[in-house]
């Protein structure tokens, strides 16, 4: 029995990139045996799992090397027996490892992105290649915007709203966070001077084994007394690095809106202002004008990846 056409299979990947030693970019190209095709690393998604996982995850297996996740890249669909195959794509730069043949790959060709796609079999991985190849916004962020978790109602806390901390979903969002983010690679954890700000990335901060620092200028009440104060601190943060990693911010809904407008985020539909929903994250890079945003209203798993058992 043939399957569904609007069957989704779903799968993710990532475009790999380095500095070439004159200066240009190359891309990892990995040659698949099973296929004899040469194509960009990528896989389906497990159990449970959230497409930016499974592409970081993948690129792993299948090519050996460290990477950084960054700019969001295009999704491409296409038939395949089973159904309709879509594919995510992020740009992710190498930071380390090197390259072993494995049961999937046999051999992976670091070249210039236009030689990578003469090389490439499949039309849907040149368009990932011209992804990576723009340069009117950057491929890697250095700021993500991370609103608080949930902390319940203030008219139910009966302390300074301050110091009103996460409740228990507020706690798994912190959680979830936690275990996600690092595909960035953070390199510094930032807060607003609210508890549950400061719970919400205190668990990333842990596992990365540094601390949460202060920045009073993204509290609400600050950035509204002070708003040119806040966006300074946000265009340093957005300021580029000429290493990898980013630097991870948490504040709240009445500021991260404003500061994405004043940055040129735009809302959509019939919305008043850029969502921010609590656990949510902006990854952000560049400028206004050329700037990167992308958002992530959470990490839970992909509604079309496999169920877990």
């Amino acid at each position: 029995m043939s399957s569904p056409p609007d069957r989704i299979v779903a799968a993710a990947g990532g475009a790999v990139w380095r500095h070439a030693p004159d200066g240009g970019t190359e891309v990892a190209v990995v040659h698949r045996p099973r296929y004899d095709d040469w194509s960009l690393p990528k896989g389906k998604l497990d159990a449970g799992e959230h497409a930016l996982a499974a592409a970081v995850r993948e690129v792993v297996e299948e090519t050996g090397l460290e990477v950084d996740a960054g700019r969001r890249s295009v999704q491409t669909c296409y038939a395949v027996p089973e159904g309709t195959k879509r594919v995510d794509y992020w740009l992710m730069q190498a930071v380390g490892g090197d390259f072993e043949p494995n049961d999937e790959v046999d051999e992976l060709r670091w070249l210039p992105i236009s030689v990578a796609g003469e090389l490439c079999s499949h039309q849907q991985d040149r368009d990932v290649l011209t992804d990576l190849a723009r340069t009117d916004v950057p491929r890697t962020p250095t700021l993500l915007l991370v609103r608080h978790g949930r902390a319940g109602n203030r008219s139910d806390w009966d302390g300074p709203d301050d110091l009103r901390p996460l409740d228990q979903r507020g706690r798994a969002q912190a959680q979830r966070l936690a275990e996600a983010l690092p595909v960035f690679g953070p390199t510094a954890v930032l807060s607003a001077r609210r508890t549950r700000c400061e719970q919400t990335v205190a668990p990333l901060a842990e596992g990365l084994g540094i601390p949460v620092a202060a920045l009073p200028e993204l509290g609400e009440e600050e950035f509204s007394a002070d708003p040119q104060a806040g966006m300074v601190a946000i265009e340093r943060l957005l300021t580029p690095r000429t290493d990898p990693g980013v630097v991870v911010v948490c504040s709240q809904g009445g500021a991260i809106p404003s500061v994405l407008m004043a940055l040129g985020v735009r809302a959509e539909g019939d919305r008043l202002y850029p969502p921010s929903a609590k656990g949510s994250v902006w990854v952000l890079g560049g400028r206004a004008g050329a700037l990167s945003a992308d958002y992530y209203r959470n990490f839970d798993p992909d509604p079309e990846a496999p169920a877990l058992r």
